[in-house]
């Protein structure tokens, strides 16, 4: 543990030296910064205002925002360390690979997640300043998907890291990978799979596989519990979970996909040839 511990350390460090960490607090923060300027808390949107309003435009701007800002700098990680020639210089200290690995996922995590977060509880304390009501249901429902999603990104990213030979190829994969869970968003999977004749239980089960899907649809699910704006598809949906059922199975599933990601990725770095 006090190995895992110093990596995770470690990994912060280098983080909070590192350009990309400035921009992406500098991005999330200013999004809720530009979002009170503009005066998105006094408008209306399906009933909602305030900072309603707000969180529900962030949830939105952070889903096609922090994946890929996660994939790109994680799958750096193993990648950029192994082109570096870090592993050599690794073997040779007291450190076993199994706290070196989980250790960098651990200190990027924490990395990755606090600016997150940080912007959430800041617009809380405008709200509070400000006197505008605090939905605290959302915004701890909103927080968790957010840790949940960072998560899940991260052991993608993982996973990428430890199966790329190079940096630029690790880079590569990443976007590809962005961009295919992207082009799914919406449910656009479901007219062509319907189009070919299939049952709608499994055209929306293949849809919800894509953990972008989930993670919009739980976001709708808050402030249009009868996700309205998703058409049909919210019948199978609903009659498959129920409201609650899918918010927590939008929790639960990203989860084991992250996790189950990065011990991918760990069983396939330390099986690899580390030089």
């Amino acid at each position: 543990m006090k190995q895992l511990w110093l990596t995770a350390k470690l990994d912060i460090v280098e983080s909070l030296r590192a350009r990309w960490f400035q921009i992406y607090t500098l991005v999330f923060g200013g999004i809720v910064a530009l979002l009170f300027v503009f005066g998105l808390t006094e408008s209306r949107v399906l009933g909602f205002i305030g900072l309603s309003r707000l969180l529900v435009t962030y949830i939105q701007l952070t889903m096609a925002i922090l994946p890929i800002f996660v994939l790109i700098t994680t799958v750096r990680s193993v990648a950029g360390d192994r082109e570096a020639g870090v592993y050599e210089y690794l073997l040779s200290l007291p450190v076993s690979l199994v706290a070196w690995f989980w250790g960098k996922i651990l200190g990027r995590y924490i990395v990755i997640f606090l600016p997150v977060f940080g912007a959430m509880v800041l617009a809380v304390l405008i709200a509070l300043v400000r006197d505008i009501e605090v939905p605290w249901e959302m915004f701890v429902y909103y927080t968790a998907l957010l840790a949940v999603m960072a998560a899940c990104f991260l052991g993608i990213g993982m996973l990428i890291s430890a199966l790329a030979r190079s940096t630029d190829m690790a880079q590569g994969a990443a976007f590809v990978v962005w961009l295919t869970l992207l082009l799914f968003l919406d449910l656009i999977l479901l007219g062509v799979m319907i189009q070919g004749k299939i049952s709608p239980e499994l055209a929306v089960t293949i849809a919800l596989a894509n953990p972008l899907q989930v993670f919009r649809t739980a976001a709708l699910a808050l402030f249009d519990p009868q996700l309205i704006v998703l058409g049909p598809s919210a019948y199978v949906i609903l009659d498959m979970f129920s409201v609650t059922g899918y918010k927590i199975f939008a929790l639960v599933y990203p989860t084991i996909v992250g996790l189950g990601a990065a011990t991918l990725g760990y069983q396939l770095f330390r099986r690899g040839d580390l030089p």
